[in-house]
């Protein structure tokens, strides 16, 4: 699901961002980037994870870990439907907060034993590539706002 495009797409750093529908014209919406694309695929997995979680967290460290799941590329999507540059680099801080809460949820299930780190481990992945792409991103569009 985690597409290679980012890692190969050489020094074209917008290409690797912005397509993966070979839409070389441009993002047209949220949808057409990989970030949040990307950030879909993290929450669906992190719900599968969730799951299997003792009842009593339901609405504790489930709900926080989904929450900040959803956020990341609910933020993405938010951000691309503003109006201006400097609204969408202010939601993919946004994102990157959420990363770091879902970091931290991902830690704490581990540590207290509702997860084993080998079923978190690939979500750590997911998790470090969607934060390098948000990163790469608010970098770019910061680079517009300040040119």
């Amino acid at each position: 699901m985690i597409s290679d495009q980012l890692l190969t797409g050489g020094n074209d750093i917008e290409t690797a961002i912005r397509y993966k529908r070979g839409m070389n014209s441009g993002t047209q919406n949220y949808k057409d980037l990989l970030v949040w694309q990307n950030g879909i695929g993290l929450a669906k997995v992190v719900y599968n994870l969730a799951k299997s979680f003792p009842a009593e967290e339901k609405f504790g460290l489930v709900s926080q870990m989904r929450r900040a799941a959803v956020s990341i590329p609910s933020n993405v999507a938010e951000g691309q439907a503003r109006r201006t540059t400097g609204e969408f680099v202010q939601f993919i801080s946004n994102a990157e907060g959420s990363a770091a809460e879902l970091d931290t949820q991902l830690i704490l299930s581990v540590e207290l034993g509702f997860c084993a780190k080998d079923k978190a481990l690939p979500i750590y992945e997911m998790l470090e590539e969607e934060r390098r792409m948000l990163n790469a991103l608010r970098r770019k569009l910061s680079r517009r706002t300040t040119s």
